[in-house]
C-alpha cells in the first residue's frame, strides 16, 4: 500500500506537459468515436463541423498519432485511436464524477437539496415528507423535479440531482437504494363501466382491453407490462397515454376506460364510490417505492437527514 501511495505522490510531483490535450478536445474525440461521424459529433456538442475537424487535427498533431480513418461512410478509429479512446473514457468518467461532486458540494454549501421523483411518489408521498423536513430545516431549500422513473435515474447519473425516488421494478445496478414505502397497483373503472358489477375479470381480458395508461418509462406502466408478460400475456394497448398519475385518474373519472393505477392515487375515490376497484384473477402487483442515489457517491448531509426521517 505504501508503494502505491508513493507512486501516486510521484505522479503529483510530475506536472502534465504543456502539450497534453485539453479535456474539451478529448470530449469531442469521444463523441466522434461514439457516433462514427464528425457531423454527428458536431451536432451532439452544438458546434460547427469544421470546428470538430480542426480540433481532431490539432489533437492528432498533439498526440503524434492518426486517430481516425476517414471515409465516405463516416470516420472509424484507427488501432491507435481505439487505444486512445479507452484512455479517454477513463479520463472523461473521472471528469464527470468531479463535475457531479462539485455540483453536489456547492448545493450542500448553499443548504440546497436537489430531488428528482417519479410522479406517484411526488404527488402522494413527498408533500408530507417534505413538509416535516422543511419544518426541521427552515434555513435550507429544496428543488424538486418530477419525472418518470427512467428520467429520474438519468438525472442522478448526470449529477443533476442528489437524491431520487422511483417506483420502477427494473434493476438499478448503478444505484444505491433504500425502500421507503410500499404500494399496490389496482384496476379501477368508473361506476357505469360493465366491469363495475362483475365479481372479477381474468388477466387475458385485461391484456386485450385498451387502457388509460401512463407513458412509456413510467414505473406504473413498467410494473403492469412486466406482470402480464411474466404470466404469459401480452402488454395491453393504450386508448390514451398521459404524463402523470393524477391525469390518468381524472381521465378515468370522466371517461369510460379502465386503468391500472397506484392505490395511493385512488383510495379516496374508491371509498367515495367515484371509482370501482376490479379484481383481476391471478394478478397482484405490489412494489417497493425506493430512494436511490449513485453507487460510490456518499449522500449529502441534507439527503441523509431526509432519509433518516423516513426510516
Amino acid at each position: 500500500m505504501g508503494y502505491i501511495n508513493d507512486s501516486i505522490a510521484m505522479l503529483y510531483d510530475m506536472p502534465l506537459s504543456a502539450s497534453f490535450p485539453e479535456l474539451s478536445a478529448l470530449d469531442v474525440f469521444a463523441s466522434v468515436v461514439k457516433h462514427g461521424s464528425f457531423g454527428k459529433a458536431a451536432k451532439a456538442h452544438n458546434i460547427a463541423q469544421p470546428s470538430v475537424t480542426s480540433r481532431m487535427r490539432n489533437l492528432e498533431r498533439q498526440l503524434g498519432v492518426t486517430l481516425f480513418d476517414r471515409g465516405p461512410n463516416g470516420s472509424t478509429p484507427t488501432p491507435e485511436g481505439v487505444v486512445v479512446s479507452g484512455w479517454t473514457d477513463a479520463i472523461l468518467l473521472a471528469a464527470h464524477e468531479l463535475e457531479a461532486g462539485l455540483d453536489a458540494l456547492k448545493a450542500e454549501q448553499q443548504g440546497k437539496l436537489r430531488i428528482a421523483a417519479s410522479y406517484t411518489i411526488a404527488e402522494y408521498l413527498l408533500p408530507g415528507w417534505l413538509s416535516r423536513f422543511t419544518r426541521e430545516h427552515p434555513e435550507d431549500t429544496i428543488s424538486l423535479d418530477v419525472e418518470n422513473s427512467t428520467h429520474v435515474l438519468l438525472e442522478l447519473e448526470r449529477g443533476e440531482a442528489d437524491l431520487g425516488f422511483i417506483e420502477t421494478p427494473l434493476d438499478t445496478p448503478k444505484m444505491q437504494q433504500l425502500v421507503v414505502a410500499n404500494d399496490q397497483l389496482v384496476t379501477v373503472v368508473p361506476p357505469n363501466h360493465p366491469w363495475a358489477t362483475r365479481i372479477s375479470i381474468d388477466m387475458a381480458e385485461l391484456a386485450d382491453t385498451p387502457l388509460v395508461m401512463r407513458e412509456q418509462g413510467s414505473g406504473t406502466r413498467e410494473a403492469l407490462d412486466h406482470a402480464l408478460l411474466e404470466a404469459g400475456h401480452h402488454a395491453p394497448s393504450s386508448v390514451l397515454e398521459l404524463g402523470s398519475t393524477s391525469a390518468v385518474r381524472s381521465a378515468v373519472l370522466s371517461g369510460q376506460s379502465p386503468t391500472v393505477i397506484s392505490k395511493l392515487a385512488v383510495a379516496d375515490q374508491i371509498s367515495l364510490g367515484h371509482l370501482v376497484e376490479v379484481e383481476v384473477t391471478g394478478l397482484r402487483i405490489e412494489r417497493d417505492l425506493r430512494a436511490v442515489w449513485p453507487e460510490g457517491k456518499p449522500l449529502s448531509k441534507l439527503a441523509r437527514s431526509l432519509l433518516d426521517g423516513l426510516r
